[in-house]
């Protein structure tokens, strides 16, 4: 006769136990998707004076983002979507795969490594207003491709093979032929510890030339002589006045290069870069050339004792909640160069900003400047003192 052994409600429970501990470590090793909304509202007023030089005195709201992260394991992807000043555009939108803590690959549409700026978003400027220099230049403008950082130790290495950002918005057969190049930011931070940081970079960035498609003679649709188109307005958001531009055709391709300097010392910092551009052209029009620095001193006032410095971005970290930063900052530009034909004048920008940084959320910035204008054949020499103040609220 056989014999039934009947388990203890004991070891029913031990079985049981184990077997839920084992399925939890399981569960424990797959990724999960997670999502983190994020969100900025921009509320900007500013004073002119004089103000009957072209400008008006009023209030905007420049910048209204929403969007979000989702992170699965060593995957993540972004959707910004902003409006601002009455129009509706897309901001970052790619996926990201990290394999490790020292590579990361991303692909979509966003702003590429090239020059210190890439550091910090457009509403994280310490001088509030992104320096002329780095907007003529497009230095951190978006760009639809493909980008890879390394950053281990003391060295940061981003490199990148994009197409022009009207690949966004226009198909290749409205651009006859799409304009395509590569660029890379290399990074050398000796010290990067809080309060005591050494960088020294080098960016360079070569692009084929921007095309329409448009039709010939014979009724062909073809592409249109290589042409690029930089500019850059007044340092404000309030009102949109030009301040240098540059349109150059018959354009081959665009070389940029640019090396940059971040030095902190506790309370104090130093940031600075300097910008030079060269348009090889066809049909015998002498090539374009211009050149550009900003500089900054920076100064914490109250909370912070000493700068941070993010690695992931290669820059100096946002300052602490309760913190007030004075910032001292000068830009030259100069789109002018009369051997290409092209009289995109020079300008100069002198600034203090005061930034105060409330809390995680919220950050206020009062900033005055002095900018001039000369030597443009689209506006007349000019000169305008600027009071302008931001509250932001980003999360």
């Amino acid at each position: 006769m056989k014999k039934f052994h009947v388990l203890s409600a004991s070891t029913l429970l031990l079985i049981s136990g184990g077997f839920n501990a084992y399925s939890q470590e399981a569960n424990a090793d797959k990724p999960k998707l997670t999502f983190k909304p994020a969100g900025r509202i921009l509320f900007d007023g500013a004073l002119f004076a004089p103000n009957k030089n072209g400008f008006s005195d009023g209030v905007a709201l420049p910048d209204i983002r929403l969007g979000g992260t989702a992170t699965f394991g060593k995957f993540s992807g972004k959707l910004d979507i902003g409006y601002g000043m009455g129009k509706l555009s897309l901001k970052d939108v790619f996926i990201a795969y990290k394999p490790d803590a020292y590579n990361t690959f991303k692909l979509g549409y966003f702003v590429h490594q090239f020059g210190l700026n890439a550091a910090t978003s457009s509403s994280m400027k310490p001088t509030m207003i992104a320096p002329t220099s780095d907007t003529f230049f497009n230095a951190t403008g978006r760009n639809l491709g493909l980008n890879y950082i390394h950053d281990k130790n003391q060295f940061f290495f981003g490199l990148s093979a994009f197409a022009s950002a009207k690949s966004l918005s226009n198909t290749p057969g409205q651009q006859g032929k799409i304009s395509v190049g590569a660029m890379e930011r290399f990074v050398w931070h000796p010290y990067y510890t809080d309060g005591n940081v050494v960088q020294i970079g080098f960016s360079s960035w070569y692009q084929s030339a921007e095309h329409t498609a448009e039709t010939n003679a014979a009724g062909e649709i073809v592409a249109s002589p290589g042409s690029f188109n930089y500019s850059a307005n007044f340092p404000t958001k309030v009102d949109n006045v030009g301040l240098v531009q540059a349109n150059v055709s018959n354009a081959k391709g665009v070389l940029k290069i640019s090396p940059e300097l971040v030095l902190a010392k506790d309370r104090f910092a130093l940031e600075g870069q300097f910008y030079y551009m060269n348009v090889n052209r066809d049909h015998g029009y002498s090539s374009y050339n211009s050149k550009a620095a900003y500089g900054s001193v920076r100064a914490l006032l109250l909370g912070d004792k000493q700068y941070g410095y993010s690695r992931g971005d290669a820059g100096l970290a946002t300052p602490s909640p309760k913190t007030l930063e004075c910032v001292l900052g000068y830009d030259y530009t100069n789109a002018y160069d009369s051997k290409a034909g092209v009289i995109g004048g020079i300008s100069n920008d002198y600034s203090v900003t005061f930034n105060y940084y409330l809390n995680k959320y919220v950050i206020c910035r009062l900033r005055y400047s002095y900018t001039n204008v000369r030597d443009a054949d689209f506006t007349p020499d000019r000169h305008v003192n600027i009071i302008q103040a931001r509250v932001m609220f980003k999360f």
